[in-house]
């Protein structure tokens, strides 16, 4: 009777390198086990890719890489070149730029022996100079034997050809040896794939790796979950803090008020702000939100303290300018300011109101609004109402980018890589603020003729856009889409501006001429952890 076979000594079957899975067949096996492979020993699992290089028969590493992992670290040069050259299939480039890496690295080596010049010249005239390189690494090498820079001592002889060793591995193909962490890089990829086509993608959650990600219409805010009805007139501007814990809004009242969102994302009145004279039609947020600024129609100019309620400083209370905008700098120490009375100006200046740089002339346009990026290189201003002004800090190149139809305000997206201007024309124009030549992307359906009407960035990763609108409605599109997704009821006059909540993607304000502020929230929201 034949003996029953011992499981443990059947032979690993030999791999076939044509094979290939999923199913569009589009996975080559071998490489798709030599992705896993390789994650498992970099997540720490190294018996289970042990046994998995043993039982599929498919090592982590070619032959090649191991010959050349003893090459280098012996110090074994022509070895080194004889393995590279065994390599099929490899373009000369390739060979040329690994064979420099060798040589050179024995070229270093033997200028750091002490007695090694003449052999180092041999190597540089024999073996290095035939490979037709740039001519700018053979005058690096030529220096090196005059000063002696960059040669390899003793001491450090052992981490350099490691060093060697990792710059091979970068020249060569990647399946010469995997780049660490190809797999997770892939699936990652995959993942940004799916949340990126998503129309509906609004939550940052991470994703799920046992099913492909699909937001609903439902992760956008669409039902109103809270009206507030504090101010006395008409609310013209609503802003959230960076933070997300805070909204403050303008009104024709003459005041402005800071509001505390909740844990349960409800708002309470925090503090009314009472000092102006006339409307107030802008706010801005101090970046580390400790300070509110505001200003109006032919007002000044006054900073707050979110913490207090109190006015800290009054700008040009003496001189009588009439300030329409403003902005901050990243750091919350300085800001800057566009002026229309006595003259049109732009001017930068810290918090007491001293003057650090400014712009002005006979030949300088009326300013409607201003923003700077958060790196603070940027200066972005709406000149003349119908060009956009982008300039360099400090004094660097400038930019006009020329609309047809007067814009009656500007937004900037978080990242600062993105602005939309709201148009007369019942347009909203994305500009990408790094490259001005591109052609802007076009947003159409919201109602705006007579009034300014401001819109906003929002949602998760800043892909949806958000506006007011004269119909007394809000239209939200997907950055990606020019037709809304979401158009919401509920105000009864003029919505005027609209703001997302940097922090709670499932969040968003609305302030309207009936006198109203309304909070809408998504009927799904983020999980909490």
């Amino acid at each position: 009777m034949a003996s029953e076979s011992n499981p443990s000594q059947t032979p690993t079957p030999k791999p076939d390198p044509c094979k290939t899975l999923g199913r569009k067949l589009l996975i080559n096996h071998s490489e798709f086990v030599r992705l896993i492979i390789s994650s498992l020993y970099s997540l720490g699992y190294h018996r289970a890719a042990s046994s998995l290089e043993l039982e599929s028969g498919i090592p982590l590493d070619f032959p090649e890489y191991n010959s050349l992992l003893f090459h280098v670290l012996s110090g074994r040069w022509n070895d080194c070149i004889f393995t590279i050259d065994s390599i099929s299939n490899l373009d000369d480039r390739i060979r040329s730029a690994a064979a420099f890496l060798i040589w050179r690295e024995h070229f270093l080596e033997l200028l750091g022996s002490g007695d090694g010049l003449l052999p180092a010249i041999d190597v540089l005239r024999k073996r290095i100079s035939p490979l037709e390189l740039d001519g700018r690494r053979l005058h690096g090498l030529a220096r090196a034997m005059v000063s002696l820079e960059g040669v390899v001592t003793m001491e450090n002889r052992i981490r350099r050809r490691i060093g060697l060793l990792l710059d091979l591995v970068e020249v060569l193909p990647p399946w010469f040896r995997i780049p660490c962490g190809r797999l997770e890089q892939l699936v990652e990829a995959a993942v940004t794939k799916q949340m990126e086509s998503c129309m509906y993608h609004n939550t940052p959650e991470e994703a799920s790796l046992y099913e492909d990600h699909e937001c609903s219409l439902e992760h956008i805010p669409c039902k109103c979950s809270q009206t507030l009805y504090d101010h006395r007139n008409e609310v013209w501007f609503v802003q959230f803090s960076n933070s997300g814990e805070y909204l403050a809004s303008s009104s024709s009242d003459c005041t402005a008020i800071i509001w505390k969102v909740k844990e349960d994302d409800s708002l309470f009145l925090k503090y009314t702000l009472e000092g102006h004279a006339k409307p107030v039609s802008i706010i801005a947020w101090s970046p580390d939100d400790s300070m509110l600024l505001t200003c109006g129609n032919e007002e000044v100019l006054k900073l707050w303290d979110v913490d207090t309620g109190n006015c800290r400083h009054t700008f040009n209370s003496s001189v009588k300018r009439v300030i329409n905008s403003c902005a901050w700098f990243p750091d919350s120490r300085k800001i800057v300011c566009g002026s229309i009375n006595p003259d049109n100006r732009i001017y930068t200046c810290d918090l007491e109101g001293n003057e650090l740089e400014v712009w002005e002339g006979e030949r300088m346009p009326k300013i409607s609004d201003l923003a700077v990026t958060p790196d603070g290189h940027r200066l972005i201003s709406i000149c003349s109402n119908r060009e956009i002004w982008i300039r360099e800090f400090p004094r660097g190149k400038e930019w006009v980018i020329p609309e047809e139809h007067s814009i009656t305000s500007l937004s900037l997206s978080r990242d600062g890589k993105f602005l939309i201007v709201n148009l007369n024309s019942e347009e909203i124009h994305l500009w990408n603020v790094i490259d001005v030549s591109s052609i802007p992307d076009t947003f159409r359906g919201h109602k705006q003729k007579m009034y300014v009407i401001r819109s906003c960035f929002g949602g998760s990763n800043c892909l949806f856009i958000a506006s007011g609108s004269e119909d007394s409605q809000i239209y939200i599109w997907q950055r990606h889409s020019s037709v809304p997704i979401q158009v919401l009821s509920g105000h009864s006059m003029t919505v005027n501006c609209v703001s997302w909540n940097p922090m709670r993607p499932h969040m968003l304000a609305s302030a309207s001429d009936d006198r109203t502020i309304r909070i809408w929230m998504a009927n799904k929201r983020p999980r909490k952890n």
